[in-house]
């Protein structure tokens, strides 16, 4: 598997220089069975393996079934299918172990920590409700020092159990121990977006409300529920994706400069972000939407009504598209729409920013044609990045777009590799933190309750057509903006 070289890694005070841990770190992987294990967790430390082989890393499974030499095995699969060379592979695989231990049993979660190194990660790979539940029966326990937490979203389930969840984990390390898991916060994206703007003196000039009309962040799947109701039931796009994945993005995208690349002034710029936040116009019902697919075709496939899926309960009336139009109340921001949009089973995927630029002031006299707009697009996985510019065609006096168009290569590791890289060093820079968690329910709390109070309608589109007709910024009502 061709790879291209990884960003440098980084220190605890969050510089990106290259580092080369002495000692092994313990990652402890909690629901070691699960879906999230199989699936993201292990492939992601395959390839951060792959890249950085000097790294010791002894992986402890941990499930209340008992696994066996299963786990080994599952390791060395993972690590096979990531293509991570022999020697590498079987070095982490002779010293993996598992233990069978039923976190919320009697002691049993008190007593295995307490066996553990120094410095050792716990990593949360649970249903939320479960993370809690174990989380609250370490509380009096004495950790061994350095035990670093680290869990996955939803970080709560409105500000009040987010800020909630917050003071269980600070009563057991600091905030600088806390990794709250959020794979979109991969160091390709993020430093992408950083370098693009910051290293370029004719996009960072023209990055801001007086040049730029609105923002539009997507991602839209063209895939329909794939077996996940079990989790996807109970929380819809809104919360799935726009209330973690998608306003993590908008305050990469919307942050001041900073004057370095580290963990602190990146999280501080990101919360500042957050905090200036809203909804547009302070209406709830205006500046949001919500679809659900109907009975269509994805492809070659037959998808059925999202109500008639498997383990769906049609009376949680829950949605599978939603938008919200926010705005960032700053000087360099104030009176731009960002529309945020998620959903699934829709008939092409879109998986970008697109930053659309006013038109300029004055067009001269002679020049004939469609003007603009002048479109930036970037892909928020690795990919295509596009500038979509007005100029001149054949003819010197008509004008028309043209696409200028340049790709980023793949990175040097899975999303989960960059993430667990960090996490692995002590370094928080790709987690989100406490406060900014609050912020994000902060903003879309408004929208859960009238959604729940049935003052947003629920529209239907086909699975496999781009959703309901007329959704959009334009769409919705830009009025009482600041």
């Amino acid at each position: 598997m061709s790879r291209l070289p990884r960003v440098p890694h980084t220190h605890s005070d969050g510089s990106l220089e290259d580092m080369q841990p002495a000692e092994p770190v313990t990652l402890v992987i909690f629901g070691a069975s699960g879906d999230l294990t199989q699936r993201l967790l292990l492939p992601g430390v395959a390839t951060l393996l792959e890249v950085e082989p000097f790294r010791q890393v002894d992986l402890i499974g941990v499930d209340r079934e008992d696994m066996g030499q299963e786990w080994a095995e599952l390791v060395r699969s993972r690590f096979e299918a990531e293509e991570v060379p022999a020697e590498t592979t079987e070095r982490v695989v002779a010293a993996a172990r598992f233990e069978q231990v039923d976190l919320l049993e009697g002691t049993q979660l008190a007593d295995f920590v307490a066996g553990l190194p120094e410095s050792a990660v716990l990593y949360f790979a649970l249903p939320p409700a479960v993370t809690q539940a174990a989380i609250e029966r370490l509380r009096g326990v004495e950790l061994p020092k350095g035990t670093r937490l680290a869990l996955e979203k939803p970080f709560g389930d409105g500000v009040e159990s987010a800020e909630e969840l917050n003071r269980l984990l600070l009563s057991l390390v600091p905030e600088n121990q806390i990794y709250r898991v959020d794979h979109f916060l991969g160091a390709a994206m993020l430093l992408n977006f950083i370098g693009m703007r910051f290293s370029n003196r004719i996009l960072e000039k023209v990055w801001n409300a007086e040049d730029i009309e609105k923002v539009e962040i997507t991602y839209d799947e063209d895939l329909a529920l794939e077996g996940r109701a079990g989790y996807y039931d109970k929380a819809g796009a809104l919360k799935d994706m726009l209330q973690s994945h998608l306003l993590q993005v908008l305050a990469i995208v919307a942050m001041e400069p900073p004057a370095r690349v580290d963990a602190d002034e990146l999280r501080d710029l990101k919360a500042h972000v957050l905090n200036s936040t809203y909804l547009w116009g302070d209406d709830p019902a205006a500046s949001s939407r919500r679809a659900r697919y109907t009975a269509g075709t994805l492809g070659e496939r037959e998808i059925p009504d999202y109500t008639a899926e498997e383990g769906v309960d049609p009376a949680r009336n829950t949605e599978t598209l939603a938008q919200l139009t926010l705005e960032v109340r700053t000087d360099r921001w104030s009176g731009v729409p960002w529309v945020l949009r998620s959903g699934k089973g829709l008939g092409e995927k879109a998986k970008e920013v697109r930053i659309f630029f006013r038109d300029v002031r004055h067009l001269p006299v002679g020049l004939e044609g469609e003007q603009g707009p002048d479109v930036l697009v970037v892909a928020l996985k690795p990919g295509p990045v596009e500038l979509h510019l007005t100029m001149n065609a054949t003819d010197p006096t008509r004008i028309e777009t043209k696409v200028l168009e340049t790709t980023v290569g793949d990175p040097a590791m899975l999303p989960y590799g960059e993430v667990l890289g960090g996490i692995l060093d002590g370094n928080p820079l790709l987690t989100v933190r406490g406060d900014t968690a609050v912020q994000s329910w902060r903003i879309i709390e408004q929208v859960m309750e009238v959604w729940s109070a049935g003052e947003v309608p629920m529209e239907e589109y086909p699975a496999g057509s781009a959703g309901p007709e007329g959704w959009g910024v334009d769409a919705v009502a830009l009025t009482g903006g600041r």
